[in-house]
């Protein structure tokens, strides 16, 4: 729901009757999102009338939304020596503050916002009420409180009824946010963007039929608003991810609508971005790439543009290209980087990190860099500690390294894929990784132990199998195998027995038809004579009985019968 903060910043440009046809030019494009074109009318505005705040306030506010603090700031602070409505300018550093996790500035900006405030006014509630939607971690509770403020002064504005939409949506409370964008259009017909925010509650609904009508409704009103195309791209979409059989259909269309979208504004940085960021949802990394080199043309600086280069480049195999994309955008000042920006710098560590070659006989022979290696896993670590959404990426790369024996480096990588408890694969990521542990250590030289540090991690990783599915047999055994590998560890050899037991017991509770696989059969034969060995020592009687059961799967068993002449 962040993305309300972009979307819905028309109401920058509100003004007062008396204001220029300038400014209610400036306030449509806003709306339309020709941010290029409202900048250049404003800064017209600026040069003509330094004496009103409001142009300076709402011209920084614009730059704010396209994340370019600097410029945001320049005119802010031009703003505040102005000699009318200076005090406008103090809500954009307010929200500056709070981007910066300020509370204590943007609390005294905020108020020094109000000093002079009549009993009439309300704009500066409607702003404040705004700058606390639009900061970087939106604070909807405190935008309720200055937006009812406007509301009970101005109470059919429809301005105000747009950003109370927009903060009752940003909480979750979608009945009280289609409400006021009902009145809010109802108050005024030419806020379309109210109309367009009905249209993504309807979206967010996945009645993906009538949201496609209502914004096909409000193109019949203004072909020309770009936004509706946007959102019709955006429907179209999360439609294809709900409609596999139309996928493919649905994601042309998607795409074809955001290049209409395009078309529609100027195509300005923000405009391109916000393409580029949807390329990476529909996985369109050629475009991606291609988007990416077009705005570097306009804007050779802009951090973002670096991220975009360097997905797409790992996307497309230009391994190096994606390092290098990424390494520079994280250490460019205020990049404000995100969880996926080191997801995808681990990735591309990880994935130069191994190398393929083929041996005389013609098999592959794979080989890892461990010191690059290691470093790409710590990026992956960070990545989804800033963001443990990014953990649901790991499964994949992880299966690429077990599908190719290197069981270590995938323990490594499912690591961090479990540091999530969340994780969508959680219970699939901790049986790889016990699953790894396992196969990474069962064939070591000789003259070298397993670390019970690895025993107990594998044990663990099955554990957390076991609690979420009892009846996954396999992570009861590899448990056992593990633990086996600990030979002189009274510990370990007891948990070995003790999940053996369980193995039996889950596969026998299955009936006839589990328990007459040959697979099954074999494992039991395992699980009846490393048991019969554990007990050899404690209860011959229970081991005699065990190397017997083993014979009775397994007549010639060499291990059983070794056993049992012990025993006579």
């Amino acid at each position: 729901m962040n993305k309300l903060k972009i979307f819905s910043v028309a109401f920058l440009a509100i003004g007062s009757l008396t204001y220029a046809q300038d400014m209610a030019q400036a306030r449509k494009a806003i709306d339309a999102e020709k941010y290029e074109k409202a900048k250049s009318i404003l800064k017209a505005l600026t040069l003509a009338d330094e004496e009103e705040g409001k142009n300076f306030f709402v011209l920084g506010n614009l730059y704010l939304t396209q994340k370019i603090e600097d410029s945001a700031k320049i005119y802010f602070e031009r703003g505040l020596v102005a000699k009318k409505n200076a005090r406008f300018n103090y809500i954009g550093l307010g929200q500056m503050a709070l981007n910066d996790d300020d509370a204590a500035k943007s609390n005294e900006n905020f108020n020094k916002a109000q000093v002079d405030m009549k009993r009439k006014d309300f704009e500066e509630f409607l702003y404040i009420g705004r700058a606390f939607l639009n900061a970087d971690k939106p604070n909807y509770r405190s935008a309720l409180t200055f937006l009812n403020k406007a509301k009970a002064i101005q109470p059919n504005d429809a301005q105000v009824l747009l950003s109370l939409g927009d903060a009752y949506y940003g909480e979750g409370n979608v009945n009280e946010a289609y409400s006021a964008y009902r009145n809010a259009y109802d108050a005024d017909k030419t806020v379309l963007r109210a109309k367009l925010q009905l249209g993504v509650i309807t979206k967010g609904s996945k009645a993906f039929e009538e949201a496609k009508s209502a914004f096909e409704n409000i193109l019949a009103i203004d072909p020309n608003y770009g936004p509706a195309y946007r959102e019709l791209a955006e429907t179209y979409y999360v439609w294809s991810l709900n409609d596999k059989k139309n996928y493919a259909a649905h994601n042309k269309k998607a795409l074809e609508y955001y290049d209409k979208y395009l078309a529609m504004t100027d195509k300005s940085l923000s405009s391109r971005m916000r393409h580029a960021d949807f390329l990476i949802l529909t996985k369109d990394y050629a475009a991606l790439e291609q988007e990416a080199n077009e705005m570097k043309k306009l804007d050779n600086v802009n951090p973002r543009i670096l991220r975009y280069l360097g997905y797409s480049a790992y996307e497309n195999g230009n391994i190096d290209n994606a390092i290098k994309a990424l390494n520079d955008f994280l250490v460019t000042p205020n990049a404000k980087p995100i969880g996926r920006d080191y997801l995808y710098l681990g990735m591309a560590k990880t994935q130069k990190a191994l190398t393929t070659t083929k041996a005389a006989d013609g098999t592959d022979v794979n080989k890892v860099e461990q010191t690059l290696f290691k470093s790409g896993v710590a990026d992956m670590l960070k990545g989804v500690q800033m963001d443990p959404a990014m953990a649901n990426e790991l499964n994949d790369i992880g299966k690429k390294f077990f599908d190719i024996k290197l069981y270590n480096e995938a323990a490594a990588i499912y690591e961090v894929a479990i540091s999530n408890p969340n994780s969508r694969n959680f219970l699939y990521d901790n049986f790889y990784l016990g699953y790894a542990l396992y196969f990474g250590n069962v064939n070591l030289p000789d003259g070298v132990t397993i670390d019970p540090i690895v025993v107990e991690k594998a044990s663990k990783a099955f554990d957390n199998v076991i609690a979420v599915s009892p009846t996954t047999q396999d992570a009861y055994i590899y448990k056992a195998r593990i633990n086996s590998l600990l030979e002189n560890n009274a510990e370990a050899q007891a948990l070995m027995a003790k999940n053996y037991e369980e193995f039996i017991k889950v596969v026998t509770e299955k009936g006839e038809a589990e328990l007459s696989k040959k697979a099954n059969q074999d494992k039991f034969v395992e699980a009846y004579t490393n048991m019969g060995t554990y007990y050899l020592a404690t209860d011959k009687v229970k081991a005699k009985e065990l190397f017997q059961k083993a014979l009775v799967i397994d007549p010639q068993n060499e291990v059983a019968l070794a056993r049992l002449k012990t025993l006579k």
